[in-house]
C-alpha cells in the first residue's frame, strides 16, 4: 500500500512537471499560430522559454525511451534527439543565409558557441559537482578527478578525428559540401562502430523514472507523446526565436553575433547539463561525462555537416557557406579548444586542475575579446594540447585501437 501511494504521488509530481513545461511553451505556440508579431526582446523571452521547455520534454522522453532501446548506439541517437532544439535554431540561420547572406555569420556563431560552452563550462561544472559528491556525500569516486570507463575512448577518438579535419576548414574559407560528406560520414561511422555495444543499466530519476515505470504500452505512448509535443514546440519556436535574437541585439545595442552565439546555446544546452550534473551528484560522473561527450561529438560532426546543406536548400551556392574573418576566428578558437579537450581526456581522466584550465581559457575570451587576443588563446589551447599529448603519449595507442 505504501509503495502504491508513493508511486501515485511521484506520478502526480511528474505530471505536474510535464504540465508546467507545456504551459511554458503554450504562449509561443499560440502566438505563432495566431500570427501575432512581438517586439524582439519580448519574442526572445517567449520563444526562448518554449525552446527551453522543448529541451526538457525531449530529455525526459529520451531518457525514458532507454528502457525499450538499450546499448551505446541508442545512447548516441538519444543524445542527438536531446539537442534537436540546438540543431533547429542553427539550421534556421544557415537556411536563411541562403537568401539573406548576413545570416551566415549567425549560423557559425550559434554552432561555435554551443561547442565551446560544452567544453569550457559544462565539463568543468561536472568535475566540480563530482568532486563535491565524493567529498561531502560519501559517494564512491576519485577525490580530485572524474575517471571515465574504457569504452569512452570511442567518443574521444572520433572527436579527435573530427577536430583534425576541422583544422583544415578555415583554410578553405567556407563550410563546403564536402565538409558535410566527411563530417556526416564520420558521425555515421561512429554510430556503426558502437552498434551493439552495451551500456551499464540506466538509473533514472524524476519524470523519466516515472514514465519508465509505467506498463509497456502506456510508457511507449507517453514517450511518443512527449516527443511529438517537443517537436511541435520546436517547429513553432525555432524560427521566431532565431529571428528575435537578431532583432533584440539591434534594439538593445548588443552585438547580434554575440547574442546568437551565447544566449541560444545556453537555453538549448542547460537541461542536458543539469542531467549530467545530477549523474555526478549521484556518483555516476562517468555517465554524466558520457552524455556531454555524445552531445559534443554530435555537434562537432553532424551539426556542422547540416549547415552547408541547409544553406544550399535556402537558396545559397552549392560551394557552401562562406566564412568571413570573424567566423574564421571563431572556428579556429573552437577547434583549438576541442583539441585541448581531446588531449585532457586521452588518459580517461579530467582532473580538477584541467577543469580549471578549460574554464579559465574559456573565460579569458570575454575579458579580452580582441581578435588578435583570441588567436593568442587559440595558440595557447594548441600548445597545451600538444604538451599534454606528449606527456600522455602512452595512452594514444589505446585510443587508436578503439576505432
Amino acid at each position: 500500500m505504501g509503495a502504491e501511494i508513493e508511486t501515485t504521488v511521484t506520478g502526480r509530481g511528474a505530471g505536474a512537471r510535464i504540465a508546467l513545461a507545456v504551459a511554458v511553451a503554450a504562449p509561443a505556440v499560440i502566438i505563432r499560430l495566431a500570427g501575432v508579431e512581438l517586439a524582439p526582446v519580448a519574442a526572445v523571452a517567449v520563444f526562448g522559454a518554449a525552446v527551453l521547455a522543448s529541451v526538457a520534454l525531449l530529455m525526459w522522453a529520451s531518457e525514458a525511451a532507454r528502457v525499450d532501446i538499450s546499448g551505446s548506439l541508442a545512447l548516441a541517437i538519444l543524445a542527438l534527439v536531446a539537442i534537436l532544439p540546438e540543431y533547429a535554431v542553427d539550421i534556421y540561420f544557415a537556411y536563411t543565409a541562403g537568401h539573406q547572406p548576413e545570416y551566415a555569420a549567425y549560423a557559425t556563431a550559434n554552432m561555435t558557441g554551443a561547442n565551446r560552452l560544452l567544453i569550457g563550462v559544462a565539463w568543468p561544472l561536472l568535475v566540480i559537482f563530482a568532486i563535491y559528491a565524493v567529498r561531502r556525500r560519501g559517494v564512491r569516486g576519485e577525490r580530485n578527478a572524474v575517471t571515465l570507463q574504457s569504452h569512452r575512448r570511442t567518443e574521444i577518438v572520433f572527436l579527435a578525428i573530427a577536430t583534425i579535419y576541422a583544422l583544415v576548414i578555415p583554410l578553405t574559407g567556407r563550410l563546403a559540401w564536402y565538409d558535410s560528406l566527411v563530417l556526416g560520414g564520420l558521425f555515421a561511422a561512429y554510430l556503426w562502430r558502437i552498434r551493439g555495444k552495451e551500456e551499464g543499466e540506466e538509473e533514472l530519476a524524476g519524470v523519466a523514472a516515472t514514465v519508465a515505470a509505467q506498463p509497456a504500452g502506456r510508457r511507449r505512448g507517453l514517450v511518443a507523446a512527449l516527443f511529438i509535443a517537443a517537436g511541435a514546440i520546436i517547429l513553432a519556436a525555432a524560427e521566431p526565436f532565431g529571428g528575435a535574437l537578431v532583432g533584440a541585439g539591434a534594439d538593445l545595442g548588443i552585438d547580434e553575433f554575440l547574442l546568437v552565439q551565447w544566449l541560444a546555446p545556453v537555453a538549448s544546452e542547460a537541461p542536458e547539463v543539469i542531467v549530467a550534473i545530477t549523474f555526478a551528484l549521484r556518483g555516476r560522473a562517468d555517465d554524466g561525462m558520457g552524455a556531454l561527450l555524445a552531445a559534443k561529438l554530435n555537434q562537432w560532426t553532424l551539426l556542422i555537416a547540416c549547415l552547408p546543406v541547409a544553406f544550399y536548400l535556402g537558396g545559397g551556392e552549392f560551394a557552401g557557406l562562406p566564412l568571413d574573418a570573424r567566423q574564421t576566428e571563431e572556428l579556429v578558437l573552437t577547434t583549438a579548444q576541442t583539441l585541448l579537450g581531446v588531449a585532457v581526456l586521452t588518459d580517461l581522466r579530467l582532473t580538477r586542475g584541467e577543469a580549471a584550465l578549460l574554464f579559465g581559457l574559456f573565460a579569458v575570451q570575454f575579458v579580452l575579446p580582441a581578435p588578435n587576443i583570441r588567436y593568442v588563446i587559440a595558440v595557447a589551447y594548441t600548445v597545451l594540447a600538444i604538451v599534454l599529448l606528449i606527456r600522455q603519449r602512452r595512452h594514444v595507442p589505446e585510443l587508436i585501437k578503439s576505432l
